[in-house]
């Protein structure tokens, strides 16, 4: 049994006037939560653990998002993400560095000419409650600071009211106003409550235009679990089945263990393919991953584990 969402995608890949009808299945809680049990024991071995832990590195968004965020820390944390070790310099730099819109300029300036993104939360991040037009600016001064992508909030209030129109309205102006910078739009999946929310959430941000969709802000208690990210990749399979058009998914808020990394990407793997394995379609939203994963690379180069000051701390 299925159920209907009809949506009118703006400024989507279908134009501006075009309707679609996506077909919404409800989500088997035991069988997503036993997949992902499964996909978590799955191991990578000693010839390929170097691969993987090398596109981890290449598909993070380095992110500091604190209130005692200064220009000199960005600067530190955009050397890092350029080159995630001075030792081993042929590590790939990250994806992203994710930052505050006040901190943007700053960013950019230290990434110029690296290929390493910068990336910004706006839109009243982390609640997004805000009035529209005021978070609509955000997103606008963002961009106009810079930021080639923005981590937006799904509207929780009026999704979880039922009030789909308005949330998807209101995606829909946050793409607008990114003009040509990438869109994510964080669903919060601990706030959601099932996972078949967790499913009509991915779709309508889909539909609304959403370049990413990512699960949480880091900012509460429950953040990305291996079966939110089972259900989310499901979803974004769903709608790729049904339109055509391929959706990034970002994990993010708790991942910091090498292990970790490598088991969303044996989830991205076997969900959707090899086409997603790459920056361009999957992102890790990371603090402190990234000192474990160049620990663990240390470690099958020189065979030994080194401490926590073999790494700098940012």
């Amino acid at each position: 049994m299925s159920t209907d969402l009809s949506v009118v995608t703006h400024p989507g890949p279908f134009g501006p006037d075009a309707a679609i009808r996506l077909r919404l299945t409800p989500v088997d809680e035991v069988g997503v939560e036993a997949r992902a049990a499964r996909l978590a024991t799955r191991s990578i071995k000693t010839t390929s653990k170097r691969a993987a832990l090398e596109l981890a590195i290449a598909c993070m968004d380095l992110t500091t998002l604190e209130g005692t965020d200064t220009p000199g820390r960005v600067a530190s944390l955009c050397r890092k993400a350029v080159r995630p070790d001075p030792t081993t310099p042929h590590l790939p730099s990250v994806a992203a560095v994710c930052v505050y819109p006040e901190m943007v300029e700053h960013a950019v300036a230290h990434t110029r000419g690296t290929g390493v993104k910068v990336a910004s939360v706006a839109g009243a991040f982390p609640a997004g409650l805000s009035a529209p037009a005021v978070r609509v600016a955000d997103i606008a001064d963002a961009v106009a600071r810079g930021a080639d992508e923005i981590d937006i909030v799904l509207n929780r209030s009026a999704f979880l009211a039922g009030d789909y129109g308005r949330a998807f309205d209101e995606i829909a102006a946050a793409r607008d106003a990114c003009g040509s910078a990438h869109l994510k739009v964080i669903l919060e999946t601990g706030e959601l409550g099932s996972y078949d929310a967790i499913h009509r959430a991915s779709m309508l941000a889909m539909a609304a235009g959403a370049h990413f969709i990512k699960t949480s802000t880091g900012k509460i208690g429950v953040n990305a679990t291996l079966p939110t990210a089972v259900c989310m990749a499901e979803a974004i399979r769903d709608y790729a089945d049904q339109t055509g058009q391929p959706v990034g998914l970002k994990v993010a808020g708790g991942i910091r263990t090498a292990k970790q990394a490598w088991q969303y990407l044996v989830v991205i793997a076997e969900t959707l393919g090899p086409d997603w394995l790459t920056p361009d379609r999957f992102r890790i939203g990371a603090s402190s991953l990234l000192n474990d994963v160049l620990m663990q690379i240390h470690k099958l180069d020189t065979g030994r584990y080194d401490g926590p000051d073999y790494v700098s701390v940012d």
